[in-house]
């Protein structure tokens, strides 16, 4: 090395934030620019803007929530995939892991985490996904390796999580107070189509009428809040 040369920085990851709430995207990015090995490269509210950073920006890894203003996270998730964009995605909501984890990885994310979760887990996870490994809690790796391996009892499954994740995202809307008409316009379907996926929300979750799927639905929207 010459003397006036100096050594080559070592490139930082990139990642891009997802979220729909400022105050946590601001709190995240605050976290994520203190590492030397990582920094914030655009953040996003809605799932058209992360689509456009994701295009512009060409981001390590995306941090996504599944809820978002105007669409939901696993949608996103499957819109990277099916365009082919080379950036790893990790979830980090406050839904329950066991209900979203595998629906995400199902989707195309590489990860799970609560944002309850220390600030250093959190960065663990990046570093992890990063690395190209799946991260998921203790809790929740245990579970599916003892699915896959047809080992200790069955888990019986919640009604809920027997919703496919369309049926999931209006059951979430229907908790809170979007009328059939206000959800296919927000999900860019019929008002048939709505209503026929509120027939199966019916029946699945054993609600005798509209009412009673809404109560479901509100008193599920509040406790996962």
């Amino acid at each position: 090395m010459h003397g006036g040369e100096k050594p080559l920085e070592k490139m930082r990851a990139r990642i891009l934030i997802v979220d729909d709430h400022p105050l946590v995207r601001d709190g995240l990015a605050g976290r994520i620019s203190k590492q030397p090995d990582l920094e914030v490269c655009g953040e996003a509210a809605d799932v058209p803007g992360a689509l456009r950073l994701v295009a512009s920006t060409k981001p390590d890894l995306a941090i996504i929530d599944i809820s978002l203003k105007g669409g939901d996270g696993l949608d996103l998730i499957k819109q990277v995939r099916a365009r082919k964009f080379e950036t790893k995605m990790l979830v980090a909501s406050m839904y329950d892991e066991i209900l979203y984890a595998e629906r995400a990885l199902r989707a195309g994310a590489m990860g799970y985490i609560n944002k309850q979760e220390l600030p250093e887990d959190m960065i663990d996870a990046i570093r992890q996904v990063l690395a190209g490994q799946i991260y998921l809690s203790a809790q929740m790796r245990n579970r599916l390796l003892q699915r896959t391996v047809g080992r200790g009892p069955v888990a019986i499954r919640s009604p809920i999580e027997s919703l496919t994740d369309r049926e999931l995202e209006i059951f979430q809307l229907i908790g809170r107070a979007l009328t059939t008409r206000q959800i296919a316009e927000k999900l860019h379907l019929s008002i048939k189509t709505i209503e026929t996926h509120r027939e199966r929300l019916k029946m699945k979750l054993k609600a005798k009428n509209a009412a009673e799927l809404s109560r479901q639905a509100v008193a599920w929207t509040i406790e996962n809040a």
